[in-house]
């Protein structure tokens, strides 16, 4: 690995034309090595094909390096190695300078056709089904409470699980650890009975008190953490007896039960098996059909958790990868996912039915809303009427602010917020406002960005994952909007907020959010930039693929035929 680096180096300087007449005293202080480390490296490079070499005798004495292997060549092989050697952070900036190369891109897809997707070997006598997952995101922690990242939680639902789950198109709401449940007339006592014998991964059952310590650490926790506004409706949370946990909330909520299905509240074991909020993040203990054996910032690795209380997976071996660059032929800015996989694009014989394309229900949508609860030029509807006909491309004289404050000869100053993620949206918008508005784009982490600065930026930009989440994602959104807009308009939302909390009927609630939304956009409260389908892998000769209520694959149902000559 070390010698690829080394050659990218040599590359990078002496590049330029493919012969160079250099001195090996030259090539050390590149190296950044003795004469005789110098000496040695071109030696391996020129064995190993790379380089050619007519050494001059004498020290000082120029000799002819003629390069044969391409930089690109090179950092692929590179890239290679450090995947199949589990040491990618050790290589990954050097590969990382050729990766927008359209060379290195056309082979990259290739070698991952054949190292990504299914793969069977033997090990002692038995069959062992794996599947490999490139994706963009790092995954950081896979703990229920601290997760913030799409891949994150794709890892954490399939090793922890819920009370109770969503299934099916239609997002029925089914048992799940709890085989059962009743609510009292005030809609305000739940109750859940757990099955029997359920084991964690460290082999400790499953009790009624595994799901108290849940809760109550939820609602302990001052993270301001997706859909706190139902957990904080908490008010107590018991142990009947060891198979019954009653949940007393503090007013009724529709939302509790989704809620239950999300992955933010799955079960985990009560003090953690013994670590801390840190360690458990990278080496968790749940219920669900895998366990995870290795984390790393690079790779993650699931095992089958074969005493799996509804029923042992078939894949028995899943290997998560991180690519942080787009290897896909859209090249997708790996800064601004849409999703946190990687698109591994069908052959090109077209009718190669040994491939199946995954499409998924769910869409990521982005847009940014307006502060108006900061003093300045957004609190007139002129203004936000002509910043969103600007994003729309509009040039009409409609498209002109007809406010006072735009008569003035210097610009507006706007400033633009969003999370890393979305930095490239923030700065296209910056760019076509730019005739009219003085921007800055500032990015902060999702822990900063939910907190006070927020307050003080113009424009902020976010995004809203439609799946069937989709509700818990709207309550969640317009609680947060609602602290950007003006007195009248938060009071009208937030009462309608209520009415949606208290509504039983699913579509009715549906309509009640759409009606908040179109407000919105009708006031220039909001604008919608684009809307785009989250993407997974392609996996060839790939069988039994479901999704679950977030649009990801689930991996127990996963199987593949597995041909002689992988044996």
């Amino acid at each position: 690995m070390k010698l690829h680096r080394q050659f990218l180096l040599l590359h990078s300087q002496y590049g330029a034309q493919n012969e160079q007449n250099v001195t090996l005293d030259e090539l050390a202080e590149v190296l950044e090595c003795t004469h005789r480390n110098a000496l040695n490296i071109i030696t391996r490079m020129s064995e190993q094909g790379w380089i050619g070499w007519q050494s001059q005798r004498g020290r000082g004495r120029r000799s002819q390096l003629t390069f044969i292997a391409s930089p690109e060549q090179i950092a692929m092989e590179s890239m290679m190695h450090t995947i199949e050697r589990r040491d990618i952070r050790d290589s990954m900036e050097q590969i990382r300078l050729h990766a927008r190369s359209p060379v290195v891109e056309e082979q990259l897809q290739d070698w991952l056709l054949s190292y990504f997707g299914p793969h069977s070997e033997i090990q002692r006598d038995r069959q062992i089904d794996q599947l490999r997952l490139p994706i963009r995101q790092r995954i950081h922690t896979v703990d229920p409470l601290y997760m913030n990242l799409l891949a994150e939680s794709f890892v954490s639902s399939h090793i922890f699980d819920g009370l109770v789950r969503k299934s099916g198109a239609d997002g029925l709401i089914t048992p799940h650890l709890a085989h059962a449940w009743e609510i009292d007339e005030q809609r305000t006592g739940w109750t859940f009975y757990l099955r029997k014998d359920v084991l964690f991964h460290h082999g400790q059952i499953l009790t009624a008190e595994d799901v108290v310590y849940t809760f109550e650490r939820l609602i302990r926790t001052s993270r301001r953490a997706l859909y706190r506004f139902v957990f904080k409706q908490i008010q107590s949370v018991r142990a009947l007896n060891s198979t019954t946990v009653h949940i007393q909330l503090q007013e009724p909520s529709e939302l509790f039960l989704p809620f239950l299905c999300t992955s933010r509240a799955a079960i985990v074991p009560r003090g953690l098996n013994r670590r801390n909020e840190q360690e458990f993040g990278l080496k968790p203990s749940g219920t669900g059909p895998f366990r995870m054996v290795e984390q790393s910032e690079e790779r993650c690795v699931l095992e089958v958790f074969k005493p799996y209380f509804q029923g042992r997976a078939h894949l028995d071996r899943v290997e998560i990868i991180h690519i942080p660059w787009s290897v896909s032929g859209n090249r997708a800015d790996p800064a601004d996912p849409v999703s946190p996989f990687h698109l591994i694009p069908n052959p090109s014989v077209p009718d190669d039915h040994s491939w199946s394309q995954l499409p998924s229900p769910v869409s990521v949508r982005k847009f940014i809303t307006f502060n108006t609860q900061k003093e300045g030029p957004l609190r007139d509807p002129h203004i936000r009427a002509h910043i969103c006909n600007c994003l729309q491309g509009v040039t009409t004289e409609n498209a002109t602010p007809t406010s006072a404050a735009d008569t003035e000869n210097t610009l507006t100053p706007l400033r633009i917020l969003t999370i890393p993620q979305y930095r490239r949206d923030a700065r296209e918008i910056a760019e076509t406002l730019q005739q009219h508005y003085d921007c800055e784009v500032v990015s902060l982490p999702i822990e900063q960005f939910q907190g006070p600065l927020r307050m003080e930026s113009d424009l902020i930009v976010f995004s809203l994952t439609r799946d069937q989440d989709e509700q818990l994602r709207l309550y969640d959104l317009y609680l947060t909007l609602s602290q950007h807009l003006d007195t009248h308009t938060r009071i009208d939302i937030e009462h309608a907020l209520i009415n949606i909390r208290r509504q039983s009927d699913s579509r009715l609630r549906d309509t009640l959010f759409q009606q908040i939304w179109e407000r919105l956009a009708a006031d220039h409260q909001l604008y919608v930039l684009y809307e785009k389908p989250v993407q997974t892998a392609y996996l060839p000769t790939v069988r039994g693929i479901t999704f679950n209520s977030q649009g990801w694959v689930d991996l127990r149902h996963i199987w593949f035929p597995s041909p002689a000559a992988d044996l």
